[in-house]
């Protein structure tokens, strides 16, 4: 497609001109309501709370929601209660039949799932405001604590929530890109100079050596290569269609290709893991100097950067990655029997049952790679982070959304590219075929 498009079409295509504009003013919108504070936050106490907080889950939350959080700005929950909302009834759809039903109803199934998934939203942003709340409290961050303090920060962060879900939406129906995806994306980028130029000014008071500085920037640029080129790769199966007849008229049967991407699941494993595995440190975070002996075991086992920590990283992500896949992105009962009403077939693979089992075969052939791939992408800037104590959280799964959230923008502005060129060859022959017959006209009158 890029081979076929022009950019310097851009200028010339008003519509998407105006989507790339619309998108860009709503996404200024989210930043600056990432510096509107919480009413009532003790801001020195904050900023001293999450400098300590940052190696756990105050860096991992801070990328995701922009640097609201170690603000303690109104969007400080940012888009993530939705995103795990969105998972929740994913799966909940997989496992539960009735949601099941509902998704194959067409539209009117998908915008009731759509408004479970907004009440999911309201649900645990409620939760997560609430933990918020009584934690900034207990950590002597408020100026005027009680139950009014409580209240008011879980209707704004609550607010703030469903604003980002409302803009996100307005984003994916009249902008370019999935919105959602847009605002995590801004969220991370947002964060990349203050994270380098803390990074480079600790190499030049000497804490890190120039030699791990160049090392990590050509890793970065070396994993993000890696994670463009599999995030692109594919495992074509051949899908043939048999000669079919419909009224006097023999048409031959034709050929396609199933694509099954190295990585169907995307970054929901990475996620789910990273959110999993950083509850223990979560929760001694929060809990400050009341620390029970069993907490404080498990967090030197299973601490960012212990061995263990690693290993049951490494086994949940192979876990989320097969059951994710196969319970909600290929579900290859559902893709054999569409083959089948399609009539279509693998050569030498019998329709229905038999044609299940080898996409099993197959699928599970590829997740080896793809949970591999995963894994590497996952664990390198975790034994970067705790080797060399960089300052700041840097992890895979900040790299995978990027460079997916990217490549996904540039294809939908190549697709409107393309369509805006198509329409203009369009309008191009019509005129040309309306100036031959005006010419036609003009020399059949003179004759």
């Amino acid at each position: 497609m890029a081979a076929n498009t022009s950019w310097s079409a851009l200028g010339k295509a008003s519509d998407l001109r105006k989507r790339i504009l619309f998108t860009l003013g709503l996404l200024i919108v989210y930043r600056l309501g990432t510096y509107i504070p919480v009413p009532g936050i003790d801001g020195a106490a904050l900023r001293e709370f999450m400098q300590g907080a940052q190696a756990s889950i105050g860096g991992m939350l801070s990328m995701f929601t922009g640097g609201a959080l170690g603000r303690m700005g109104i969007f400080a929950l940012g888009i993530m209660p939705y995103i795990s909302a969105s998972i929740i009834v994913q799966l909940l759809t997989a496992m539960v039949p009735q949601l099941e039903q509902l998704k194959k109803e067409g539209e009117q199934g998908r915008k009731k799932i759509n408004q479970y998934t907004r009440y999911g939203t309201v649900g645990l942003a409620t939760l997560q405001s609430y933990g918020l709340a009584v934690s900034l409290q207990s950590g002597d961050m408020v100026t005027n604590p009680g139950g009014f303090f409580i209240v008011s920060c879980m209707i704004t962060l609550i607010g703030g929530t469903m604003f980002l879900m409302w803009l996100g939406e307005q984003i994916t129906a009249r902008g370019i890109g999935n919105g959602i995806s847009l605002i995590i994306f801004v969220g991370i980028i947002a964060e990349v100079p203050a994270a380098l130029a803390q990074f480079f000014s600790q190499g030049r008071s000497g804490a890190i050596s120039p030699a791990v500085i160049i090392g990590v920037m050509l890793m970065v640029v070396v994993v993000i290569g890696f994670v463009v080129f599999m995030e692109r790769s594919l495992r074509k199966i051949h899908i043939q269609y048999p000669r079919r007849q419909v009224g006097m008229k023999v048409y031959d049967g034709g050929s396609s290709h199933l694509p099954i991407k190295v990585n169907p699941a995307g970054v929901i494993p990475a996620i789910f893991a990273s959110s999993l595995l950083l509850l223990p440190a979560t929760i001694t975070t929060f809990s400050g100097t009341q620390t029970s002996p069993v907490m404080s075991t498990i967090m030197a086992y299973f601490g960012p950067g212990q061995p263990l920590y690693l290993l049951f990283f490494t086994l949940m992500i192979v876990f989320f990655t097969y059951f994710y896949t196969f319970n909600v992105s290929f579900k290859t009962d559902d893709v054999a029997d569409n083959l089948k009403n399609q009539n279509g077939f693998v050569p030498g693979i019998r329709p229905g049952k038999k044609t299940a089992e080898y996409l099993d075969y197959v699928v599970n052939r590829v997740l080896v790679l793809g949970s591999g791939y995963l894994v590497a992408v996952m664990l390198l800037p975790e034994v970067l982070r705790s080797q060399f104590a960089i300052p700041f959280y840097f992890g895979g799964t900040s790299v995978l959304i990027v460079v997916s959230v990217t490549m996904d923008t540039i294809q939908q502005v190549q697709s409107h590219l393309l369509a805006h060129q198509y329409e203009g060859l369009i309008e191009k022959s019509q005129l040309s075929g309306k100036g031959k017959k005006r010419s036609r006209r003009k020399g059949a009158s003179r004759r």
